[in-house]
């Protein structure tokens, strides 16, 4: 189903799988996106060039061609502009009840809910640099996404921008591996397999003495995994007792980890440090599930699954181009991504989920009353 043909030809069913008339309505007065009707009247108008312009990648002068051959709306390409500008909040709080909805359904009554965390980067034309970071969060169970939140160039990866619950069991990367992150994951009675980094993140023993992390990786044998108890402290210097659980890598792989490790530290104009390519002959991960409901060669064997997020990743850039932001203004842009994002997850229900088991294929929504009629005989 190509995006504009589902905007063109499906858009009451895709506008049903985000909010009733009423609720678009109410929240775009109250977001501020709507508070003009002369040429868009209605919020699901005002939705519907939002998405013809995000998720079918129309530019703003061929989204008011579309809209006026179509016959939805008759708005010049500056009246769209405009309008889109309003539109990111509105469409947040969308995007944000989408994934809400998705993170209450069906969830898996395992001993963990397991779930993956990460960012990626997305730029403005004819830019290198970092301009947006995309943080996205995903129940492994249910294969979907739960979270998603934009931030400039400054919102670094931080376990605190997510929200656990008790049985979550968090799957991320070693940009995730700070004090702060785990003790917010911890303190919600969730868990986590973090990976680890030998100079980021200040480590303990039980007792509380200093923890030499290559000491106890030179102690591993070959190809069996170790672990070891230790601890670190979040911001109330309160320990936090975890495991590292570690194993070495084979010759082949370590000498790949060690090349790129010299490869970054070339790009960054600095002299790779020893302890990086000794580190780089091992992988290591930190976790708080204690060894009687996870063994070592169990954590390892589950951080594995992390890489599935890496594939939402390259399916998002790749088959939504998000890594080709075309708007330059902040608003827009973000008009842009939470559009493309909202039409993902919508498209998503109405080709997966509801006709999979809705003989009409869509969510119905409530009516506000029930009228049940029963014809009068002709006399």
């Amino acid at each position: 189903m190509k995006e504009c043909e589902a905007v063109e030809f499906q858009w009451p069913y895709l506008s049903s799988l985000i909010a009733s008339p009423e609720e678009l309505e109410r929240s775009a007065l109250l977001t501020g996106a709507l508070v003009r009707r002369r040429e868009i009247k209605s919020a699901d108008t005002l939705l519907r060039l939002a998405m013809t312009y995000g998720f079918c990648e129309l530019s703003l002068r061929q989204t008011a061609a579309y809209a006026q051959s179509v016959g939805f709306a008759s708005i010049s390409d500056v009246g769209i502009l405009k309008r889109l500008r309003r539109c990111d909040k509105w469409l947040g709080e969308l995007l944000a009840q989408k994934l809400a909805e998705r993170a209450g359904v069906g969830l898996p009554r395992n001993q963990f809910r397991l779930r993956i965390v990460d960012a990626t980067t997305v730029n403005r034309p004819g830019t290198h640099g970092t301009d947006w970071r995309l943080h996205i969060g995903m129940n492994l169970g249910l294969g979907q996404l739960d979270h998603v939140e934009l931030t400039d160039a400054k919102g670094g990866e931080s376990l605190t921008r997510f929200t656990f619950a008790p049985g979550d069991l968090v799957l991320a990367d070693r940009g995730y591996a700070h004090r702060n992150g785990l003790q917010a994951v911890s303190r919600a009675g969730a868990f986590f397999i973090v990976r680890a980094n030998w100079q980021n993140l200040p480590l303990e023993d039980r007792d509380g003495n200093a923890f030499d992390i290559l000491s106890a990786l030179r102690s591993l044998g070959e190809a069996v995994p170790g672990e070891f108890l230790v601890q670190t402290r979040g911001s109330d210097r309160k320990p936090i007792a975890c495991r590292l659980v570690a194993i070495r890598r084979s010759e082949p792989a370590a000498a790949r980890t060690r090349k790129q490790a010299i490869s970054e530290s070339v790009k960054k104009g600095r002299t790779s440090d020893p302890r990086t390519l000794e580190s780089a002959g091992f992988l290591y991960v930190l976790t708080n599930v204690a060894a009687e409901q996870l063994r070592a060669d169990a954590v390892l064997e589950l951080y594995r699954f992390r890489w599935q997020i890496e594939m939402n990743f390259k399916d998002l850039k790749s088959v939504l181009n998000l890594d080709s932001l075309p708007a330059k203004d902040p608003a827009l842009a973000r008009t842009y991504l939470f559009a493309k994002l909202l039409g993902a997850f919508v498209i998503d229900d109405l080709t997966t989920r509801y006709l999979s088991f809705s003989p009409w294929g869509y969510k119905i929504q409530p009516s506000s009353r029930l009228v049940l009629e029963t014809p009068s005989n002709a006399s």
